[in-house]
């Protein structure tokens, strides 16, 4: 229930998400303390994607296990995903009605702008883990990929994966 109220009420992203979640999960349930708490959102900003999505998967693995992050990861997307097909379904429903259409078409530059301070956030955490000379590498060799070879994304996503791995695993096998 935890989960699914800031997934329900949540509005807004993560600054809507973060105060919601505290509540239930330090003060109403007690599975994290404020500074565990802390530590769990530092950590998650860390990473991308949607942090209501990642702090319901780490604490409810924290709570019970492989279980507890699948309800946990449920609770929070199935409310959004709802919302999401039942709005778009009314928006589809009424496209054509001018204010409407307008609002439709105000919300593209809004959403290139954003997505280009997202663009700029990763390229900032690119050349803080890996030096600038191998972030632009990367860029460049995923620019190519994607847009002049016309590599899917998830090709490129899973061969990024990868690189990253492999000499993980290798020192693990060489470990054992």
């Amino acid at each position: 229930m935890a989960f699914f109220r800031a997934g329900m009420l949540g509005f807004g992203g993560g600054p809507a998400v973060i105060p919601i979640m505290q509540r239930d999960v330090v003060d109403r349930y007690g599975w994290l303390t404020d500074e565990e708490y802390g530590d769990t959102i530092a950590l998650s900003n860390t990473m991308p994607g949607p942090i209501a999505t990642k702090l319901a998967g780490y604490i409810g693995y924290r709570v019970a296990g492989l279980r507890g992050c699948l309800i946990a990861l449920a609770a929070s997307i199935i409310p959004t995903v709802v919302l999401m097909i039942l709005l778009l379904g009314i928006l589809q429903n009424y496209k054509d009605v001018p204010w409407v259409a307008n609002m439709s078409s105000a919300v593209v530059p809004v959403v290139a702008v954003m997505l280009g301070v997202l663009t700029w956030n990763f390229v900032q955490q690119s050349e803080k883990a890996l030096g600038w000379s191998k972030a632009i590498l990367l860029i460049l060799v995923s620019v190519v990929l994607l847009e002049v070879l016309g590599i899917h994304p998830a090709f490129l996503i899973a061969g990024l994966i990868l690189l990253v791995l492999v000499p993980f695993i290798k020192r693990t096998v060489k470990k054992t």
